[in-house]
């Protein structure tokens, strides 16, 4: 079938799937909101033309969050506020990783891993903004988590969005010196130490209740001997890309309609566009649907979902960051550009 959707594969593989693979209730939830999205089950209205006479019927939309045919409008919405929000100042990107060996914490325990990874990630980036010897001030910063990839395995990062600066004590604006922000070894460290400190107190308070001492202590142990993975680059003429791209995610998912490019009913597989192959971008996955079509809904975001953060003084509102930041000394006017983000 070309063309395939996201539904119509559902449709035809959800109850075959269920009876070997046990949904939780907000799994099936999810599932039969992108069932039942744009069809009769959810009613509909009737808009007539005034001209013609034409009367067409539309099906009211699921709105689920993990639905890849709804959200789109609250989606570029949130990409237009970003907008509005970007001080005239060269930015950073910067993607923190979740080691891979931590995923099965994560299938257990989602709510206080995710948790923990945004706290440790902005406890990292302010203490290196509040150092002295680098910005000696706040640091602003808006987080995106991500918690699979292009290729439907689990890959939790993520994705900052950074000013080049900092304001300090006395309300001044102190500038990175150079499109270099911070050393990325040296976040990387004091990230891994901070999360596997976090990890080990979560546990003693009794939120990893799932997990095992003897398993805290050896996960942890091991994980302190490799460098964790932690990426920064500057946005030097592409803050709007970063910002479209964290878009797509802010109320939507990574699988949509579009990746999905033939679905053989016959043989149970979907070929899916996307991810990094020997040939580059753009490869064609296939995925068998009795064991992995369903993945990405089993990763069901808890309600209310953790996925966007602000923090600092961006936190406050645009008119009020663009006021405080023009006032002492920035004549620049960030330029509002029309929402464009791309699906």
């Amino acid at each position: 079938m070309a063309n395939a959707s996201l539904q119509a594969v559902m449709a035809a593989c959800l109850s075959g799937y269920a009876e070997h693979h046990p949904l939780s209730p907000h799994q099936w939830q999810v599932c039969h909101h992108i069932l039942d999205c744009r069809t009769a089950a959810l009613g509909g209205f009737a808009l007539e033309c005034d001209q013609c006479g034409d009367c067409p019927f539309l099906y009211h939309a699921c709105r689920d969050r993990h639905c890849p045919r709804c959200q789109r409008r609250a989606s570029e919405d949130w990409v237009e506020r970003q907008r509005a929000a970007v001080l005239p100042v060269t930015y950073h990107h910067l993607v923190f990783t979740l080691p891979d060996t931590l995923n099965g914490w994560v299938e257990v325990h989602p709510e206080v891993i995710y948790g923990l990874l945004l706290e440790t990630v902005w406890a990292t980036l302010s203490a290196f903004g509040e150092d002295p010897k680098r910005l000696d001030g706040q640091l602003g910063m808006t987080a995106m988590l991500h918690t699979w990839g292009q290729t439907l395995v689990r890959h939790v990062h993520l994705h900052c969005l950074v000013p080049g600066g900092a304001f300090g004590a006395d309300g001044t604006w102190h500038p990175a010196t150079s499109t270099y922000l911070f050393p990325v070894r040296a976040l990387s460290r004091h990230f891994r130490g901070g999360l596997v400190s976090r990890l080990r107190r979560a546990f003693k308070e009794g939120r990893l209740a799932r997990i095992t001492a003897a398993e805290v202590e050896r996960v942890l142990s091991a994980l302190m001997q490799p460098e964790w993975v932690v990426y920064s680059k500057p946005c030097l003429a592409r803050t709007d890309t970063v910002i479209e791209y964290l878009g797509r995610y802010s109320h939507r998912i990574a699988l949509s309609d579009r990746r999905l490019l033939n679905f053989d009913e016959d043989d149970d597989t979907v070929d899916l566009s996307g991810g990094w192959g020997h040939g580059g971008w753009g490869q064609v996955l296939t995925y068998a649907l009795v064991t992995k079509s369903l993945r990405r809904r089993d990763s069901g975001y808890p309600e209310p979902p953790p996925q966007t953060r602000t923090c600092s003084f961006p936190a406050s509102g645009s008119s009020v960051v663009l006021a405080f930041a023009r006032a002492r000394g920035f004549t620049q006017t960030p330029v509002r550009i029309a929402s464009s983000a791309t699906r």
